[in-house]
């Protein structure tokens, strides 16, 4: 049975949006925010040329710089102050979030509550600004490297100072990101670091479009092709609503306590556990791993001979690990399936909440607190685990067959991309639903104060 809230929240109407100021107030501020990231990813790295620039970047596409484009939208392509995007945050979040896991100390700090949150957050940032170093630097040695040995040098004085200058201002530029996310979510309206990475997907979006259009009125993509892409998205995109809200509800009591009437009464709640509990964790490190030596293979073929052992291995690399290939698509699968089971046992800890219930007196009915519940709640949780693992790797697998078998591009509206997509959007129109309820209630509690000075 629906309660009230779900009642008001299902009957909430757009006529309310009007009245609500702040809510409107923090929408046009997270608009303003996410214009501010469009225009500095169109802001070049002092002492690039970016004419030969997208000449040279032209010749590397497929590998992971593709990825890291995509999430900086377009960023890296231009080389812009802000192309490594924030994608070093989230490797470091991850990265201490794994040793927060394993490691005794940073585990201890993880249950001190908002003080060892804080602290955890710091060393992230630590590790955002040294691993946004380190990239950057290979970034700028690259460019050079790769510059000089394709006889188009993007670099307008390669050398130590633009090396340093490149370090200096990714990290300017990354920084700048972490701020502005951390300001629209305090100020705006939803998290705001997920919604820079998805401002960098959907920009890609008209592009996208134009070119499938163009395609279909070229004769080069035939309108077939162009309505079972159309229709495929759609359904790609229906079916991650449905899973990403999909959860295994296991119901917890609680011991019968004493009402202020006297009577025993007992409580119950659910624990919720996610179909996707590793959210777009799998996806994105299975493809890194995968396109990483299929980009290290790409710098390294201009230089290596083909008549060479080293040559043909280079030359089948490239060939058998590229998008849509049989091999990729196998790789790709089991590299989730493992990342899928991997990360849902660092993120959840059935020991642990085993332990939090039986100290707040809760259990599962037919199942005794401390090791047996442990052990049912990871029976659950590896189940459920099952099929978020195949609905992840079948979300990622099939715009990698469409890959193979039309020959489009389709990086943005790949199964990382649309999963992160949708999973902010909807996350986001949560949260504005949350404030127009809010709003609601509060005109509620206005007219029944009203009525009680009347009475």
């Amino acid at each position: 049975m629906a309660s009230r809230a779900d009642n008001i929240a299902s009957n909430l109407s757009l006529a309310n949006f009007s009245k609500a100021t702040e809510l409107k107030s923090r929408i046009w501020f997270t608009i303003g925010a996410l214009i501010v990231f469009r225009f500095l990813s169109f802001v070049p790295l002092p002492g690039v040329n970016p004419l030969i620039l997208e000449t040279l970047y032209s010749k590397t596409q497929g590998g992971i710089l593709d990825l890291f484009n995509t999430f900086s939208g377009g960023g890296l392509q231009r080389m812009s102050l802000i192309a490594l995007g924030v994608m070093p945050y989230i490797t470091a979040s991850i990265v201490v979030q794994l040793a927060a896991s394993l490691h005794p100390s940073l585990a201890a700090m993880k249950k001190e509550g908002e003080s060892g949150r804080k602290k955890l957050n710091q060393y992230t940032r630590y590790g955002a600004v040294l691993l946004t170093a380190v990239q950057g630097w290979f970034v700028a040695s690259g460019l050079e490297a790769y510059g000089a040995s394709s006889g188009l040098q993007a670099v307008v004085a390669p050398g130590m100072l633009f090396r340093v200058g490149a370090v200096i201002s990714l990290i300017g530029g990354t920084m700048f990101l972490l701020w502005l996310g951390e300001q629209i979510t305090s100020r705006g309206i939803g998290n705001g670091t997920s919604l820079i990475i998805m401002a960098g997907i959907v920009a890609q979006m008209p592009t996208f479009i134009a070119n499938l259009f163009e395609g279909g009125r070229s004769g080069s993509i035939s309108a077939f092709t162009i309505v079972g892409l159309v229709v495929l998205l759609v359904a790609l995109i229906l079916g991650i609503c449905f899973c990403e809200r999909a959860t295994r509800r296991l119901l917890i009591q609680y011991p019968k306590r004493a009402t202020q009437r006297g009577m025993m009464q007992a409580d119950r709640s659910h624990l919720p556990l996610k179909l996707n509990t590793a959210g777009v964790i799998p996806p994105i490190f299975a493809s890194s791993l995968l396109l990483l030596p299929l980009t290290i293979t790409q710098f390294a073929g201009n230089s290596v001979s083909p008549d060479t052992t080293l040559g043909n291995f280079v030359i089948s690399l490239n060939q058998y690990l590229a998008h849509g290939k049989p091999l990729y698509m196998v790789l790709y699968a089991l590299g989730i399936i493992f990342f899928s089971f991997f990360y849902t046992a660092v993120v959840f800890n059935p020991e642990e909440t085993a332990d939090n219930l039986k100290k707040n007196g809760g259990f599962i009915p037919g199942i005794r607190p401390g090791k047996n519940t442990a052990t049912y709640l990871d029976y659950v949780l590896t189940r459920v685990t099952v099929l978020g693992a195949a609905y992840i790797t079948i979300v990622c697998v099939i715009p990698e067959w469409v890959i193979a078998q039309t020959g489009i591009h389709l990086f943005f509206a790949g199964g990382t991309s649309l999963l992160i997509v949708v999973n902010v959007t909807v996350d986001t129109i949560t949260q504005i639903q949350s404030h127009l309820l809010a709003h609601q209630y509060g005109d509620l509690i206005k007219k029944a104060k009203l009525k009680g000075r009347l009475r």
